[in-house]
């Protein structure tokens, strides 16, 4: 660059900075104007040798992220100054010890958590690529605005990827679509969220925005006219009532108008909701509702309203903090307009978000919506066993899903992802009384857990101190909270039978003359092709695992052992490269199951991605092969979720040793005072059996009794059984059937 260049660069640098202090949404004092001064010389003097791949300074990065973060977002003074030096630890030599040392913790500990968000490789499968974003997700434990900063990052990324090969500009617009719109939708920042989405499928389908894009330029004349039309009319009767207001057009985003085409079905020219009304009033707080209710009736005197499409967020807000009153009028030409009402206070949340809410929020006490939400989320967090692809899914879930909003019983009322069961309600109540819950009502009424509940609902949670989650919970619930309680509470169990069934395991081998020490149990880990030794003692402990078996084990290790190692070995020298570097198949899951009634159908593995027993898979109904299987992190899986959801099976490996199985146990005998009592008790003492059905009568002095059992094996059952018969006054037990 020539030296009047670079004068002209450095003069825009400035211009930069100036405008950079000008925007910014708090008030910055002294004291605030130097922390900026000395991030802004630190991050220059940093990336001075730095350019983009466009060809300017680096350093325009930085600053840009800033000014998102000072104005769109509205963070204060330490957070621009994170912007500012977000880059700097990971591109040059300056490290997070010299951060704190130059500024404060605050400013190195926001840069660290910007500097781990940014330390991801490239061309990642889904499964690292998951990984990595639940990573960065850990960071809102420490700090929400790290994520605020890096999704200012990823906008100001967006918005100058023309220099990007075209592969690179795909992955990244996929991944803003996939996660950064999401999550700025769930933290309130609608306008990041409209940008994020209408940037992703500039470059995700590039042709299909180009041709919205060009047909809303064609129309803006015409819209613009339409609008002044409907903006008249409102005006004048606003201004006889004394309503201080700023009305304003908002057309459609690119996205959501791409959204509407594609989910009804229709083009460009049927989509009628184009374009919105916004009013946004002044008010003081205890006059908001009246006066938003007061324009309301104002708008629907001149149009008339759709009742089904009102939406009161000003009487429930989102859990975002958003609040609104939405009407969808039919405006002149027979045409369906949406009108939005919102006080100066609204307005601001929705435009800002978080910083909005705190600038608002009443009183210290007072949870606002975010507040709750990061505490939900932090619950999401706390099982760091949870598959990587799963978390993702199940948070995007929990971040775009649209919410309803039910009743406790005493009145009060709260907000669920829609889709959300009434055990979902239990956990969301509370963890406690999620795992107690032994049956819900909802209206008044009876439900099962299962029960997917609506706007309106009234929920009661019926609880039990010995009531306790089984893996079917699983199925019955969709919040990543109510998932993960459950997980942690059935891996606890696990645990427990695992003790209990380390200590039965050492006196049976006891009795064959074997001790259990490391040695023997990797050995009879191998021998059982299990996985881990909490795999073992846990089927021991269950029943799984039979003395026979055992016995088989202590035979093979007195007689044949040798023998055994040494067919193995020359098995092995015989075998080819490509067998031994196949991958071992984790043998106890071995039945693939279909659906939410793990249904056993006909398939064939996919060969794009080649899946093996244990993998995370799903269904793919092709049209003349039957369901393929693939992974759920094939590089196909995306592609086929996305433009063949309705043909996509839900599908899992299970342990077929820890299925359940019913069963029907039929008692005769004679009638005698306290049997009920003895038989229930006996049933109830038996670890591992869930009781589903029970009917007893008396005919005569003798007793009839019917018992449906839920058991995990054939072990449990027999034991049961011999357990009943040796109760007094039993007759005869037959088990009816054995599914």
């Amino acid at each position: 660059m020539t030296e009047i260049d670079i004068e002209k660069e450095n003069k825009a640098i400035a211009q930069e900075y100036k405008e950079l202090l000008r925007i910014s949404y708090q008030k910055l004092t002294e004291s605030d104007k130097k922390l900026i001064r000395k991030a802004f010389d630190v991050a220059v003097d940093a990336h001075k040798d730095q350019r983009r791949k466009s060809g300017e300074a680096y350093i325009f990065h930085p600053i840009a992220v800033a000014k998102i973060v000072a104005s769109e977002i509205g963070l204060g003074a330490t957070s621009i100054a994170a912007a500012l030096l977000h880059d700097v630890v990971e591109d040059t030599p300056i490290t997070v010890e010299d951060i704190e040392r130059l500024f404060n913790p605050k400013v190195a500990q926001m840069v660290e958590g910007l500097t781990k968000i940014s330390l991801v490789q490239k061309d990642l499968n889904a499964s690292v690529q998951a990984e990595n974003f639940r990573k960065m997700i850990l960071t809102l434990n420490d700090d929400v605005r790290v994520i605020l900063i890096k999704l200012a990052d990823r906008l100001h990324n967006m918005q100058t990827m023309e220099s990007m090969q075209e592969d690179k500009q795909t992955k990244i617009a996929s991944e803003t679509l996939y996660i950064y719109a999401p999550l700025a939708h769930r933290l309130g920042l609608y306008n990041i969220k409209t940008k994020l989405e209408d940037l992703g499928l500039k470059y995700t389908e590039p042709s299909i925005y180009n041709d919205i894009l060009g047909k809303i330029k064609e129309t803006k004349e015409e819209q613009d006219a339409y609008i002044k039309n409907i903006s008249d009319v409102l005006k004048k009767s606003m201004d006889e009532e004394g309503v201080e207001y700023s009305i304003k057009g908002r057309p459609k985003s690119i996205y959501s108008i791409r959204r509407k085409m594609k989910a009804q079905g229709v083009s460009f020219d049927e989509v009628f909701d184009k374009f919105a009304l916004r009013i946004v009033y002044k008010s003081n707080p205890h006059e908001e509702k009246f006066l938003a209710w007061k324009i309301y009736s104002i708008v629907t005197d001149h149009f008339r309203p759709s009742p089904s499409r009102l939406r009161d967020w000003i009487s429930s807000p989102k859990s975002t903090g958003y609040e609104a009153l939405h009407i969808t009028v039919m405006g002149p030409k027979g045409r369906w307009v949406e009108i939005q009402v919102r006080s100066e206070r609204m307005d601001e949340i929705a435009e800002k978000g978080y910083a909005a809410h705190y600038k608002y929020k009443n009183g210290a006490n007072e949870e606002s919506g975010l507040d709750v939400w990061l505490n939900l989320l932090r619950e999401a967090l706390e099982n760091v066993e949870t598959n990587a692809v799963d978390f993702v899914e199940d948070f995007k879930m929990n971040l775009y899903s649209k919410e309803i909003f039910v009743f406790t019983p005493k009145g009060d009322i709260k907000s669920l992802p829609k889709g959300a069961t009434s055990l979902d309600f239990a956990f969301g109540i509370h963890s406690e009384i999620g795992v107690r819950t032994r049956g819900t009502r909802v209206n008044g009424k009876l439900v099962p857990l299962n029960y997917e509940l609506k706007s309106g609902d009234q929920i009661e949670v019926i609880t039990s101190p010995n009531q306790k989650p089984t893996s079917h919970w699983l199925d019955y619930v969709t919040t990543s909270r109510a998932k993960t309680k459950i997980k942690n509470v059935l891996n606890e169990d696990t645990k427990k039978i695992g003790e209990e069934g380390k200590e039965l395991l050492t006196r049976k081998l006891k009795h064959l003359k074997i001790t259990l020490n490391e040695k023997t149990t990797n050995e009879l880990v191998n021998f059982f092709k299990l996985k881990t030794s909490l795999d073992l003692f846990y089927r021991v402990g269950i029943g799984a695992i039979e003395n026979q078996q055992l016995k088989d084990y202590a035979s093979q290790k007195s007689n044949t052992f040798i023998s055994f190692i040494k067919n193995k070995i020359k098995r092995s020298t015989t075998t080819s490269n490509e067998e031994i570097n196949k991958p071992i198949v984790n043998n106890n899951y071995d039945t693939l199951v279909f659906g939410k009634e793990h249904d056993k159908l006909d398939y064939k593995f996919s060969t794009c991605c080649s899946p093996i027993p244990g993998d995370d898979v799903f269904g793919f109904v092709t049209v003349n092969e039957g369901i393929k299987i693939h992974k759920s992190d094939c590089p196909n899986a995306i592609g086929l979720q996305s433009n063949y959801a309705y043909r996509i099976m839900i599908a899992k490996w299970i342990d077929s040793s820890q299925e359940e199985f019913k069963a029907i146990i039929k008692i005769t005998g004679m009638d005698s005072l306290g049997l009920t009592n003895q038989l229930t008790k006996v049933i109830s003492n038996n670890m591992h059996v869930n009781i589903q059905s029970i009917s007893l009568s008396t005919d005569a002095g003798i007793f009839h009794g019917q018992v449906t059992v839920i058991v995990q094996n054939n072990t449990i059952l027999k034991k049961l059984i011999t357990n009943i018969r040796k109760i007094e006054g039993v007759e005869k037990v037959s088990r009816e059937y054995y599914l």
